[in-house]
């Protein structure tokens, strides 16, 4: 048959084509295209067009791309695994951040040869240049091809919404297909169960790495069976692919579990179990700080605080739709005040109790709990409030990822009219707020209806939705699409901050919810009499206490801006005759609520001073004997950088201006520019003689 002229949009232009085209004669000319986007779907290359198709290139170097890349290389890591360990069992194999990975089931663990040798194996293959072809296969094939892979065939046939996300890599409802590794000749030197889309061939992958192996319980679930696990990396180039090694270097340098340990801030006591952090006097302080400092904004921003108990009867739960909606995330119930009579009969049934997982239900039932005005609205519910997640022992992360956390929870209940007004002036504040803490850099994310799991009627949510969406465009940010992200009770806003190494945090979240008033039926009088439901409005600024406290210990590597540091001022004094002259001073700064210690130990001074250095202090006070003379102090930076001679009066002032102000200072031009002109006129004078030596 020979070829028809079909229609199609090719970047939202209309042309003609020969009905045997694809992406591969249409894109001919640009070897950086791997794919197309077909119909608003990722294709590979090579998919047969049809007349009235909206056809769009996919780049290697764009995120659609990078993640084409990313899962191609997964399936030729598993080639090169299989090959070497024929009886490897394979799991999954779904791109994550800058990466990918892949699950397997082997008699013995890899070790970090091994993933030298599959790392040679896999360059090997990159070389055949194998092409990717994709095969559609009904369930009864897909079984009888995968029936030595057990992990596949349970992924075989699941629903959609039985399907997480990176299982979903895999397998699709709509349509099953295979992917076959085919060489030069023609043959098929490889195969695997999986919903694509590929990359024309292997040649494609042009820089990648092998980073490391972890134990992982089958889809996540701790009841299934332990898989080890490869995690890899792939860029378009090899010096993309150096760029993110530095990256990772200097990300493990900022771990926070390791500035946690380094700085004594906190610990995971294995008596108390995973997730559950216990904070040493160093890290309260800085938690302190924050919080100290997020309550007198939100008194300014006239906010009511309220405080709400940490486990409730789980009708509560039943009302607002967590134990329908979040019960897996949930610990589970205590049975408590049954009664029995002394035959040890049941005389009165027991309650189910849970550890509270969220405190809106709390919030709700304060709102509830007498009759409102609309002069009350917008009533701004706040609570530092403790809630508890059961978190799986394998996804506990450091303090990223805890069963235990603080929440600095608002809720907000406004009328319609309001809904808008309040959601732009609370984006303000909470930009405000992280700015203030040194966050400057931000996008936006809306997240919508997931549509497997929802409350509430289609038009709320397309309301609540507009609305967000228009906020969030008025506030100049870019704005990222998270499709199906949302609760189960609204959409979401979430402000995501970049930090000093460029890395990504979700930070704080605006939720807009028409269903939790409803479930719990709030209501408020209205000026003409008539009772109406308010809108509710869920806001955590720091998202959790403890996320905030490891996204700030990353970003400033544990060199904290002065008003946030755990120790703000270190003294050392030059010899032991010069204690009592900065123990004084020291006593003054304590008494004005500066966080102060003073290195009493019998350490040489050079010591003394490189164990302030580690600890990472803004300020190094140092005494001697000219500093005794004048009544004054020296200062020391963290650069190593130093200012001397600053009488003590002028050196109270200038160390609480810098504390109030809020500024990172790690230099003394940092000190002169947050103090003001006079004190670049301090540095002229000289460091005590011996102090001076020490030093050197």
């Amino acid at each position: 048959m020979s070829d028809q002229i079909i229609s199609i949009t090719l970047n939202g232009e209309a042309k003609e084509v020969k009905s045997s085209d694809t992406g591969v004669q249409l894109f001919e000319d640009d070897k950086n295209i791997i794919a197309v986007r077909l119909n608003g779907q990722p294709r590979d290359l090579y998919t047969p067009l049809k007349d009235g198709d909206s056809v769009e290139p996919i780049a290697l170097d764009s995120p659609d791309g990078l993640a084409i890349m990313r899962h191609s290389a997964t399936h030729v890591m598993a080639q090169a695994v299989q090959e070497i360990r024929p009886d490897a069992k394979l799991g999954i194999g779904p791109v994550i951040d800058n990466g990918f990975y892949y699950d397997f089931d082997v008699d013995e663990p890899f070790t970090p040869e091994d993933l030298k040798d599959i790392e040679k194996r896999m360059q090997r293959i990159i070389k055949q240049s194998q092409s990717f072809r994709r095969r559609v296969v009904s369930e009864d094939e897909a079984r009888a091809e995968e029936q030595d892979q057990p992990y596949k065939l349970q992924l075989i046939g699941k629903k959609e919404a039985e399907i997480d996300e990176e299982a979903s890599t895999e397998v699709s409802t709509g349509e099953l297909s295979m992917y076959d590794n085919v060489d030069r000749n023609g043959t098929t030197v490889w195969k695997d169960l999986c919903r694509g889309p590929h990359l024309p061939n292997t040649r494609y992958i042009k820089a990648f790495k092998l980073e490391r192996t972890a134990a992982a319980y089958w889809l996540g679930d701790e009841h299934n069976k332990m898989l080890q696990r490869i995690y890899g990396t792939a860029w378009p180039t090899k010096d993309e692919l150096k760029a993110y090694a530095s990256r990772m270097e200097e990300a493990a340098k900022r771990d926070h579990r390791k500035l946690g340990q380094e700085m004594d801030l906190f610990s995971f006591p294995e008596e108390i179990g995973p997730g559950l952090a216990v904070f040493h006097p160093k890290g309260a302080a800085i938690i302190n700080a924050m919080e100290d400092y997020s309550r007198e904004q939100h008194r300014k921003h006239h906010y009511s605080f309220v405080q709400t108990p940490h486990i409730t009867k789980g009708h509560l739960y039943e009302i607002s739709g967590h134990l329908q909606w979040y019960k897996d995330g949930m610990f589970p119930p205590m049975r408590l005040d049954e009664e029995r009579d002394e035959q040890g009969n049941v005389t009165k049934q027991g309650l189910d109790y849970y550890l509270k997982p969220m405190n809106c239900p709390m919030h709700n039932l304060i709102f509830k709990s007498r009759q409102r005005s609309y002069r009350e609205l917008p009533l701004r519910l706040f609570e530092f409030g403790t809630v508890y997640r059961y978190e799986k022992s394998g996804v506990v992360h450091g303090l990223t990822r805890v069963r235990g956390l603080t929440q600095d929870d608002s809720h907000i209940y406004c009328t319609r009219e309001q809904m808008k007004g309040e959601l732009t002036s609370l984006l303000t504040f909470v930009l405000g707020l992280l700015k203030d803490f040194g966050l400057n850099d931000f996008y936006l994310e809306l997240s919508t209806k997931d549509p497997h799991k929802f409350v509430g009627s289609d038009e709320v949510w397309e309301e609540a939705t507009s609305t967000l969406a228009e906020v969030a465009k008025d506030s100049g940010l870019e704005l990222v699409d998270d499709p199906g992200g949302a609760a189960f009770y609204g959409p979401k806003i979430s402000v995501q901050a970049r930090d000093a190494i460029g890395r990504t945090w979700q930070v704080s979240t605006i939720q807009l919810d028409f269903n939790l008033p409803e479930r719990f039926g709030l209501e408020y009088i209205a000026a003409d009499g008539s009772h109406q439901r308010p809108v509710m409005i869920h806001r955590a600024l720091f998202g959790s206490i403890e996320r905030f406290f490891a996204i700030l210990l990353e970003h400033y590597a544990g060199a904290f801006p002065v008003w946030l540091a755990p120790v703000q001022v270190t003294g050392i004094p030059v010899a032991d005759e010069f204690t009592p002259h900065l123990e004084a001073f020291i006593q003054d700064l304590e008494d004005n609520l500066v966080r102060c210690e003073l290195d009493r130990s019998d350490d040489r001074f050079g010591k003394k001073i490189r164990n302030a250095s580690k600890s990472k202090v803004p300020f190094t006070l140092i005494a001697g004997s000219e500093d005794v003379s004048k009544n004054a102090v020296s200062f020391r930076f963290r650069d190593g950088s130093q200012l001397n001679g600053v009488p003590l009066e002028q050196a109270k002032a200038w160390i609480l201006g810098v504390i109030s102000s809020r500024v990172q200072v790690n230099s003394a031009d940092d000190f002169a520019a947050a103090t003001s002109a006079a004190a670049s006129s301090a540095t002229s004078a000289e460091i005590p003689a011996a102090a001076s030596a020490a030093l050197d």
